[in-house]
């Protein structure tokens, strides 16, 4: 991506701060921040629809476009990659979820569209209890599902926690953060964030000289969810912060899970409670959450190669059959709109063109809709 469209769009995220929704409209139509600022000054030639508040903060952008070069600058000098939506490296699971960030901050070695992803949360007061079950789960995980990205917040308690098992089991890990980069709260954590920089790394949606304010924190939350398969609260009090990240992963369509804790632990009460309204299923074991994922398991895939049941040659495809195999072969498990967008194929007739290969043994739907390459 060029260097202009990605000073125009972190323009876009200076003047959209309260107008998210419908600045990610105007994007989505147009497909470019530069498009965009050309026609700052005639917006509803973009967006015939376009609203007077929106029309009103493109009245002036001067200042957004001083304050994006700027930032672009600092994000040269300080290593800092911004992500801008649509861009081969933009965590392709966020463009699934309606309020996602324009632009993203990161820094990092991991990809961030590995075929899984796993976003573990809950209370910053773990107990020992919760400390051991994320020791378990990792340990186990690694021994069925070797590549797995774990997201989380950097935060103290059941976050870091789960940073430093990942770190410790050979996992790549990101965490989301509620300021900019310039910055690390809370700053204890900082030889774990260093750690993760070389392997995973570290994502915020906001600019440099962001302070970590409460309201960031809530913000970050969808980030969390939005950019994995499933989210998994391992410990949280009845009103817990971490119950915000499962209601969203919720919302977005994506798996819930929670591990069980004593009746009456205070820090269990959350997960206890989220299980007995459904609003997450019971898991016990990392045997139990890539069961419910329909996660396939190393030893499976092995076995599966061995009787030569993995397919060597694809049947005969039609064009967009095999352009959707194409895409999938690139990047594998994404969900029906993503592949809309990238294959340019109506969500009407891809339908019945998954359901064909999935008749041909070409494709498999797995957990959270999305479509899983089989050879």
């Amino acid at each position: 991506m060029n260097q202009q469209e990605i000073i125009s769009a972190i323009a876009l995220t200076r003047i959209s701060y309260f107008s998210l929704a419908e600045m990610l409209e105007l994007f989505r139509r147009v497909g470019s921040a530069q498009e965009i600022v050309a026609h700052s000054q005639h917006i509803r030639d973009l967006l015939p629809d376009a609203n007077d508040r929106l029309v009103q903060v493109f009245a002036d952008i001067s200042q957004a476009q001083r304050f994006a070069e700027s930032e672009f600058q600092t994000c040269e000098s300080m290593g800092i990659r911004p992500l801008v939506m649509g861009s081969d490296d933009y965590p392709s699971r966020l463009l699934e979820c309606p309020d996602a960030p324009l632009v993203l901050y990161y820094q990092g070695a991991a990809s961030l569209n590995q075929k899984r992803v796993v976003s573990i949360v809950g209370t910053r007061h773990s107990t020992t209890y919760g400390q051991d079950l994320i020791r378990r789960f990792m340990s186990d995980l690694r021994n069925l599902c070797p590549q797995v990205l774990v997201v989380s917040g950097l935060a103290y308690g059941i976050d870091i926690c789960a940073h430093r098992e990942a770190l410790a089991q050979g996992y790549e890990t990101v965490a989301v953060l509620a300021h900019g980069l310039d910055d690390l709260y809370p700053p204890r954590h900082r030889q774990t964030a260093d750690a993760m920089l070389q392997r995973g790394g570290l994502i915020t949606e906001f600019p440099t000289g962001t302070r970590p304010d409460k309201m960031n924190f809530v913000r970050r939350n969808r980030i969390v969810a939005g950019m994995a398969d499933a989210t998994l609260l391992v410990e949280s009090a009845i009103h817990g912060g971490g119950l915000i990240t499962t209601r969203i992963a919720s919302d977005y369509g994506r798996d819930v899970f929670a591990f069980p804790g004593a009746v009456g632990a205070p820090y269990s009460e959350g997960c206890n409670d989220l299980i007995r309204r459904q609003g997450a299923g019971l898991i016990m074991s990392a045997q139990h959450f890539v069961e419910a994922m329909g996660w396939e398991t190393d030893a499976q895939l092995s076995e599966a190669q061995a009787h030569g049941i993995e397919r060597q040659l694809f049947p005969e495809l039609s064009a967009d059959e095999q352009r959707v195999v194409a895409l999938l072969q690139r990047q594998n498990d994404l969900q029906i709109n993503v592949l809309s967008v990238q294959t340019g194929i109506g969500v009407g007739p891809l339908t019945a063109l998954l359901f064909s290969l999935e008749m041909k043994g070409v494709v498999r739907t797995m957990a959270g809709g999305t479509y899983h390459l089989l050879v």
